[in-house]
């Protein structure tokens, strides 16, 4: 495709149906399955960290440190266990979406209100009841919000598994970036963008679904 004006990508994703649709799902198969098993992680350890003292420190710690690593460094690091393709891009994926959503169930389930608690432990609520029916409840704004902020993240740190062959929309960015060809490169970044920001909001309505009557949602 000769180089052409940037609005010219409109037509190169017009003329490449196939490989677009085929990239879309690609890149978000990566974000959907690297969210849902970073929740699957991250909210039980968020529990565990919450229910036992000695475990809160190296925990938020090591949180903070993962929050800093580069994803690109991350990638680099799975290549000689995992190789190349979707897997090792899932698993830096995963690991970066891991980050937000258990700070966040930390932070949500410390900031419940002690008053609340104590009320419900007199009323002899079980540990699990607590858990489940008081202190997740009035929590889930804060950790809803760690999963919205994970899976925005994650839809635009998706296209560095182009590096590592593990498709997205990032090969069409690479793509242009090698040729020289702004309709290639943004016919990868503008969907990207796009998807982001619909995802956004579509999150922030299903939250305000989730999240139960009477708690604050912003």
């Amino acid at each position: 495709m000769r180089r052409g004006e940037p609005l010219d990508f409109i037509a190169y994703i017009r003329d490449h149906p196939e490989q677009f649709r085929e990239l879309l799902l690609e890149h978000v198969r990566l974000v959907g399955f690297s969210v849902l098993i970073a929740i699957l992680i991250a909210i039980p350890l968020a529990v565990l960290t919450t229910r036992l003292a000695w475990f809160e420190r190296p925990m938020t710690w090591i949180a903070n440190v993962g929050q800093t690593v580069p994803s690109l460094a991350i990638l680099g690091l799975t290549l000689p266990l995992l190789g190349i393709g979707f897997r090792p891009a899932l698993f830096a994926l995963t690991i970066k979406a891991v980050l937000p959503i258990f700070l966040n169930t930390v932070i949500g389930i410390r900031g419940v209100d002690r008053a609340i608690v104590d009320a419900a432990r007199g009323m002899g609520t079980s540990d699990r009841q607590l858990l489940w029916f008081v202190e997740l409840p009035l929590a889930s704004p804060v950790m809803f919000a760690g999963i919205q902020t994970a899976t925005v993240q994650n839809i635009g740190l998706a296209t560095l598994a182009a590096y590592i062959g593990g498709g997205g929309f990032g090969d069409w960015i690479l793509q242009g970036l090698a040729m020289v060809n702004p309709p290639i490169l943004l016919a990868g970044a503008v969907p990207v963008a796009v998807l982001a920001m619909s995802t956004e909001m579509i999150l922030r309505g299903v939250r305000r679904v989730i999240v139960p009557a009477g708690l604050t949602v912003t």
